[in-house]
């Protein structure tokens, strides 16, 4: 009696948790749709004048002329070209492109092979962006600009979804789709109304909401475990969102750390960088969160189904183990890609021979401390809050002929005593749903569990 009442509270329970977080899911669903629409971008962005910005052309080149270079001032001298051995080797000469675009297109000129600090190598046969500019004072009004890169970049792009789908199927397409939703949401939401003057960290987390409620059921279907993950990287999102602000005002971190974010404070002053350092870190956190949640529901699910003995508390603790391993290899990959990121300045600055405590509060470094901490917080938050959850709600799915008060949702097999209540003369059924195989016996048979707490007794243990 007293583990069948424990069954009907811990089935109550579940349906309890079940009917929360719907309430919750749609209350964040309908608050999501009314701050998107509230903080949607109402006007065109305003641009600044580009004041005779160049006009880019494309084009093919038909040979390279090279010459050998004038001489010029000592090497020595602040003047002089970069040395071979400093990485670069100066090229003179002219080149011939083919122009396939422009006022000019399908005639042929010459211009100077390009050189400098990270100019592109050319050759025959290279297919190249040119700036043009009608109005320069003397020598050509076309310099090669870069290569152009379209054509690897959409094969690249086509064998990244051919191999998502070859191996994902249907589950891969919809996680196409997913991505496609992702990029939309940040390029005709997020992006536009933080450069109207909206607050970067309240329009991350409507736009987060968003990708996360669309992506997540697109790519994992309707079901509690999806509704479970969603639940706990809305809750670890929110988490993140706080401790950022509290980790970036305890920094005093204002945003403008960098070339571009200086450039973008004085042309859109509108524009909080402080704000829009909080959502980045919260954009960045949403990938790895949704990884951890779905992670930890559908562990949470495989368990209850695997055992359906097992009590919430036991679920909560497998699947934190799991949990805790997921966790120690996450945190190496969070530090490792904000430091993949910050290479060229971790070497600029290793090479400035600077203290180790100047180095790291360098305002470059400390946002990527600061990125790297407070993501790694909010993951450690999301494991068991989500845990938790699926724990909660993942009995009704470890009941496999439901209680013993549903006549429709018992086994037709049982028996009364050990088996259950009910019999057709068919063979007997445990209540575990494990039919009996005869001459062979089953893993329950062989391992036994402990009824104190429902653990396996091993042989010779």
């Amino acid at each position: 009696m007293s583990d069948r009442h424990d069954q009907h509270v811990e089935a109550s329970s579940s349906r309890s948790a079940i009917r929360v977080a719907i309430f919750v899911l749609v209350t964040a669903g309908l608050i999501s749709i009314a701050a998107m629409v509230w903080l949607w971008p109402s006007k065109a962005m305003d641009r600044p004048d580009p004041g005779g910005q160049p006009i880019v052309v494309t084009g093919t080149i038909t040979a390279v002329i090279p010459e050998p270079c004038p001489e010029g001032p000592g090497p020595d001298s602040p003047d002089a070209p970069p040395q071979p051995d400093g990485g670069q080797k100066r090229q003179c000469g002219t080149v011939r492109v083919m122009l396939s675009s422009g006022a000019e297109r399908g005639q042929q000129i010459e211009t100077d092979i390009p050189t400098g600090p990270g100019a592109p190598t050319v050759r025959v046969g290279d297919a190249v962006k040119l700036i043009y500019t009608p109005d320069a004072v003397g020598g050509t009004p076309y310099q090669i600009q870069d290569h152009q890169r379209d054509l690897p970049l959409w094969l690249l792009g086509g064998l990244f979804a051919v191999a998502v789908i070859a191996f994902g199927r249907w589950r891969g397409v919809t996680s196409l789709i997913g991505l496609a939703v992702t990029f939309a949401v940040l390029l005709l939401f997020i992006v536009p109304a933080i450069l109207e003057g909206q607050q970067p960290l309240i329009v991350a987390i409507v736009g987060s909401a968003v990708i996360m409620l669309t992506v997540l059921y697109l790519t994992h279907g309707l079901s509690i475990s999806t509704s479970v993950a969603v639940v706990g990287t809305l809750a670890s999102l929110v988490l993140t969102g706080l401790m950022a602000a509290l980790a970036t005002s305890a920094t005093r971190l204002t945003g403008v750390a960098s070339e571009e974010t200086a450039y973008l404070n004085v042309v859109y002053g509108q524009v909080d960088m402080r704000g829009l350092l909080l959502a980045g870190i919260l954009i960045g956190c949403l990938g790895v969160l949704d990884d951890v949640t779905v992670t930890q529901a559908a562990t949470v699910t495989e368990l209850a189904r695997a055992n359906p003995n097992y009590g919430v508390w036991q679920l909560y603790e497998a699947a934190t183990r799991v949990g805790r391993s997921h966790i120690a290899s996450v945190v190496n990959t969070i530090v490792l890609a904000y430091a993949g990121a910050s290479l060229p300045l971790l070497v600029l600055i290793a090479a400035g021979n600077q203290p180790l405590g100047q180095t790291l509060t360098n305002p470059l470094i400390a946002q990527e401390i600061v990125r790297a901490v407070v993501g790694t917080l909010g993951l450690v938050a999301a494991v068991p809050v989500t845990t938790m959850l699926a724990a909660l709600t993942a009995r009704p799915l470890a009941e496999p002929y439901g209680d013993d008060t549903d006549p429709e949702r018992k086994h037709p097999d049982s028996t009364p005593g050990e088996y259950g209540s009910d019999t057709n003369g068919a063979e007997p059924v445990p209540a575990t749903g494990v039919r009996d195989t005869g001459n062979f016996p089953t893993l329950t048979q062989r391992f036994p569990r402990s009824e104190a707490r429902g653990r396996t007794t091993w042989p010779n243990q």
